[in-house]
Parts: structure tokens; C-alpha cells; sequence
């Protein structure tokens, strides 16, 4: 069979790889679609200190069940399910959490072997009908987003400001509609790529110069009551501050550099404003379950959200594309 494997900063190479078999406890299922994301293009250009090459990237994935023809969305993050941290049901933060395309061999591939442990966590879910394969691959990064607006408590009657017009951006324009907030305001710095999501998910204004004074014109002067950076942008991160509302919530979303993860923070801000700063890192299976009730039942629409359709042949064209931000999102059908 063919898979794209990484083998070291800038070199991933579709190849030839014998065909995986299940051992005890194992699934056997032949991919239908791997997407990427911005993940790909850091795992491409930099490596990843979990994954030790040659690796099979991939880790949003769909596809059948080999021997009975089940159609299946896979989490890409696999909490143990034993530690303190899982038994208190916080699986998204399980200091022992691996994944799929990381730890072990991923979506970029004909065939691939789920691992018992997954299973162990109820981590392969069944499709629902009516939804493609594409669609059931976006779940991934959907129960991302749910995860990140859970932790921001996106609500009825917010006004929402979104930095980042990438996929991960829309799904956050989407789903913060499906939970009633009242505006969603949308933020880039690339006006081609903010003009391309916006003609997608429709928010209620774009943004790409001056954030802070014109996300404050669109609300009166009072500010967001949540802010979600769905950017690695150290500066997007200290202006969601500046633009929040008393007693809003911000979700830091989008992890930084590791070479410059530190910002300047206003503490008065968050003192005087009893402002709510809040992570999010991934998601648990729950939440990848979630997102695909949430796609079957159309509260979050994502199949125009998939611009480019290729063949794994040409993955290094996907993460190329990623990279410039010239698609919102790419699946691979292998």
C-alpha cells in the first residue's frame, strides 16, 4: 500500500509500506480521508518531539471498518483513561495522552491499525448516515472547538470575536452560532484569506486592521464577551484583552512558538475587569462524538468548508497549501 510518511524536517515521502494486520483488540480500517491542519505544516517544517521517524502522519480520520464495511471517525488524541486526571473526566488534559500520527501510525495511508487503547476509550465512533467521510474527518477539529468554547462558556446572547480565519477559525464562527451567541466577528491580518472564510461562514463583520478599535466600534465601546484566538499569535493573544468586555471570557486557542511563548499581560485588565482567561489543548472522545452529532444534525455545516479534495500522492501539496493559507480545509482521500 502507499503512505506518506515523515522522516525528518522537510522530508515526508509518499512510499510503498506493507499492509498493516490487527493484532488482539485492534481495528483494521481502510482510510477514506485524512484531512490536514496547521499541525502538518509545523510536524513538516520543524518535527514533533513525539513522533520519532519514519512516522505515517495523518490524524483527523475516516473511514471503513475492513471485514465489515462500518464507516468510523477516529480521535486523534487517546487519553489513558486511568490517571487522576481521566477518572476526574478531564481527559483533555491527561498527562499520558498519545495520538494517532504522533505516537503511533496515522491517517496518511491506504490501510491503517487502530490501537486497542483507543477502542479502550471509546475512541472509534460510527458514522452517522448521511455523512461523508470528508465531513466525519472534520469532526477532529470540530470536537476542538467544541472543547475550547465549553472551557470559554460560549453562550446565548454573546458577542463573539474569532482571530484566526483558518478552518479552525470558521468552525469557530459556526459553532458559536449553533450556541446562540448573538454576533460573531471575524479577524485576520490576511484580508485574501479573511475575504475567502468570510464568504463561507457569513459573520456578522470582518476585521483585518486595527482589531481592538474596531472590534470596540462594532460593540458600542463595551468590548466582546468572548474572544477566541484560533491564531499562534502572541500579539492577537495580548490584543484580545484590550478588546474584552468586563467579565468576558478569552480562550487562548492556539497554542504559541515554542521559542516565544511569553506575552505581555495587562493584570490591571484582568483584575478590574474580572476577565476569565482560559486554555484549551485538543479534545476528549466525548467531544469528537459530539461534533459528529453536531455535523449529522446540520448546527455546524462543514462540507463547503472543505475547499480541496486530492489524492495522497500529492499530501505535499495539501500541507503546501495549508501553509499559505490558500484553502480553509484540505483532505487527502488516500
Amino acid at each position: 500500500m502507499k503512505v506518506a510518511r515523515f522522516h525528518a524536517p522537510g522530508d515526508i515521502r509518499v512510499e510503498d509500506a506493507p499492509e498493516p494486520v490487527a493484532g488482539p483488540g485492534e481495528l483494521k480500517i481502510r482510510v477514506r480521508n485524512c484531512s490536514t491542519c496547521g499541525t502538518d505544516v509545523k510536524i513538516f517544517k520543524h518535527g514533533h518531539h513525539h513522533i520519532r521517524p519514519p512516522r505515517v502522519m495523518g490524524h483527523e480520520i475516516a473511514g471503513e471498518v475492513v471485514g465489515t464495511g462500518e464507516r468510523v471517525q477516529v480521535i486523534a488524541a487517546i487519553p489513558c483513561g486511568t490517571c487522576e486526571e481521566c477518572r476526574r473526566g478531564r481527559r483533555t488534559v491527561c498527562p499520558n495522552q498519545e495520538s494517532m500520527g504522533y505516537h503511533y501510525d496515522g491517517g496518511f495511508a491506504e490501510y491503517m491499525v487502530i490501537p486497542a487503547k483507543v477502542r479502550a476509550v471509546d475512541g472509534v465512533n460510527a458514522i452517522p448516515p448521511g455523512v461523508g467521510f470528508a465531513e466525519a474527518s472534520v469532526a477532529e477539529p470540530l470536537a476542538c472547538v467544541l472543547n475550547g468554547q465549553s472551557l470559554a462558556r460560549v453562550g446565548a446572547g454573546d458577542d463573539v470575536v474569532v482571530m484566526g480565519a483558518g478552518p479552525i477559525g470558521c468552525l469557530h464562527v459556526r459553532l458559536a452560532r449553533a450556541r446562540g451567541a448573538a454576533r460573531v466577528f471575524l479577524v485576520d491580518v490576511n484580508a485574501e484569506r479573511l475575504a475567502m472564510a468570510a464568504d463561507l461562514v457569513r459573520p456578522d463583520a470582518v476585521v483585518d486592521t486595527d482589531a481592538v478599535d474596531q472590534v470596540l466600534k462594532l460593540t458600542g465601546g463595551r468590548g466582546a464577551d468572548v474572544v477566541i484566538t484560533a491564531a499562534a499569535s502572541g500579539a492577537a493573544q495580548e490584543q484580545a484583552l484590550r478588546m474584552a468586555a468586563r467579565q468576558a471570557r478569552i480562550s487562548f486557542f492556539g497554542g504559541l512558538p515554542k521559542d516565544a511563548p511569553i506575552i505581555a499581560l495587562d493584570s490591571n485588565l484582568v483584575h478590574y475587569r474580572e476577565l476569565t482567561i482560559v486554555g484549551a489543548n485538543g479534545s476528549s472522545p466525548a467531544h469528537n462524538a459530539e461534533a459528529l452529532r453536531l455535523i449529522a444534525e446540520g448546527l455546524v455545516p462543514v462540507a463547503d468548508l472543505i475547499t480541496h479534495r486530492l489524492p495522497l500522492s500529492q499530501v505535499l501539496d495539501g500541507i503546501d497549501l495549508v501553509s499559505r493559507g490558500a484553502a480553509i480545509k484540505v483532505t487527502i482521500e488516500p
